[in-house]
């Protein structure tokens, strides 16, 4: 006989303390946040879900083909990604059947025992979806065919499960070359969710980064301006910002390898530029120039309101073959050492002190919480510490973050949650984590007498909705 599928089951104490009174008080915490609605002001989903409402082809579609956390695991397995119909850097596509991509998965699940992608892919399937039984090869067509009906009915469809998330307001991630014709028609339709843009300069910015000379040309033609020159290459950026704040922006975001600024004298950032704009600059030239830039658009936010995001500290597209073959974002970016203290400076020399500037840092670099970034933000009026972020979104990442972070910053120089997926079932899930992990958190310092209940109350809340919309002007 063929064993009965197991059951999944989400157990309502999940990620809170083993110690009775600790979860007893985490419980009663995370009772204060559970119904708050989602703030998401970072993230990388499809503004074309919202405008054209249409429904998601399939589970294969929805759930494997966008989340690299979930790819990129069944690559160092051996599966490549063109058996799982991961598009390739031209746009195409291997001719495969959903279903079967949706089977290598599916007979591979336990792959993902104790991640994070489990956590959320499980939250996904029960709360979700409504299934009852384990992930795996016996169930995976049971899996594919409720998911895909599912995906076809008006409950499903992007809008309605966005309102069924309760999601006050996301923020997807642009580049400057974008219309922004999606975002037009969410306005347009009168649709009532909040989907703003944010301002993602890269590949106008990094001279190494491989669409960078095309980048420029387009940048140029959409602006009018002449961006050879560099004046004309600084109005381009101010004309474009201005666009992405009258269609809903409020931040900016940068990925940027290193943490680097620079605050050169005009005459020399003008021929640092004119190296760049020629194709002689260097690979120093080219991490001088991303520092400058780093400045310059610090500059812009003052002027413009615009908080600013920095994402550094990121070895992107380390499998060359796979970048030749995919392109980016494909699950082979690799953590980096990053300095923040020295790299930082220039920067905060400048314009540290303006009350109008707001600065949020992320790291992929653990080993600078409590040593760099806990102490800058523990003082510097702009900065804030963005969440465990990529690598270290996993519960475990979380804890260390915040007690790295707080003797230092507290939790008021910090910003709450962000997702920063391209997942966007996984978002709901996400956030549940994230609640969970702080209320557990605040527990142990309620339990331990550091903290009144009521204040760790306050506080939840804070992390969890009040924080992120202050840090985002949202």
């Amino acid at each position: 006989m063929t064993p009965s599928p197991k059951p999944l089951t989400l157990n309502p104490d999940r990620l809170f303390p083993s110690d009775p009174t600790q979860r007893a008080i985490a419980r009663r915490l995370y009772a204060e946040v559970t119904s708050l609605p989602i703030i998401s002001p970072h993230g990388h989903t499809d503004p074309s879900w919202w405008a054209t409402d249409a429904p998601f082809a399939d589970a294969t579609e929805l759930l494997l083909v966008p989340d690299h956390y979930v790819f990129r695991m069944l690559y160092s397995q051996g599966v490549p990604l063109d058996a799982l119909g991961i598009p390739r850097a031209d746009g195409s596509r291997a001719a495969v059947d959903p279903r079967a991509a949706w089977r290598l998965f599916s007979e591979r699940f336990h792959l993902f025992r104790g991640t994070p992608s489990s956590m959320w892919l499980n939250h996904v399937f029960h709360e979700v979806f409504g299934l009852r039984v384990r992930l795996g090869a016996d169930t995976a067509d049971l899996y594919y065919d409720a998911i895909t009906e599912a995906l076809q009915t008006d409950a499903f469809r992007p809008r309605a499960l966005f309102e069924r998330f309760d999601i006050e307001v996301i923020a997807t991630t642009e580049s400057p070359l974008d219309p922004l014709a999606h975002h037009q028609a969410i306005r347009d339709s009168g649709w009532g969710g909040r989907v703003v843009t944010a301002y993602r300069p890269d590949p106008v910015i990094d001279p190494e980064h491989e669409q960078f000379p095309a980048a420029l040309e387009r940048f140029g033609e959409i602006t009018g301006e002449d961006v050879h020159d560099w004046d004309g290459y600084l109005r381009a950026h101010r004309q474009r910002r201005a666009f992405f704040a009258a269609m809903g922006a409020t931040s900016t975001d940068h990925g940027h390898p290193s943490c680097a600024t620079a605050d050169l004298a005009p005459a020399q950032a003008r021929a640092l530029f004119a190296r760049v704009v020629a194709g002689k600059a260097s690979t120093a030239d080219a991490e001088l120039f991303r520092a400058q830039m780093l400045t310059e658009m610090a500059a812009m936010s003052l002027d413009d309101g615009l908080v600013m995001q920095i994402h550094p500290g990121c070895f992107r597209n380390h499998n060359r073959g796979l970048f030749e073959r995919h392109g980016r974002d494909k699950g082979a970016d690799i953590p980096l050492r990053t300095d923040y203290v020295h790299a930082l400076k220039p920067l905060l020399d400048r314009f540290g002190n303006e009350p109008a500037f707001r600065l949020i840092v992320f790291t992929l670099d653990e080993s600078t919480y409590a040593r760099e970034l806990a102490p800058l933000a523990g003082h510097w009026p702009c900065l804030f510490l963005g969440p465990a972020w990529w690598f270290h979104d996993a519960p475990e990442g979380m804890w260390r973050f915040r007690e790295q972070t707080l003797a230092s910053a507290g939790f008021y120089n910090t910003v709450g949650f962000n997702d920063d997926t391209r997942a966007f079932l996984s978002i709901p899930a996400r956030h549940d984590v994230a609640r969970r992990i702080d209320c557990a958190v605040l527990a142990k310092l309620v339990a331990e007498h550091r903290l009144d209940e009521d204040e760790a109350a306050e506080v939840a809340v804070d992390l969890a909705y009040r924080l992120p919309k202050r840090a985002y002007n949202l």
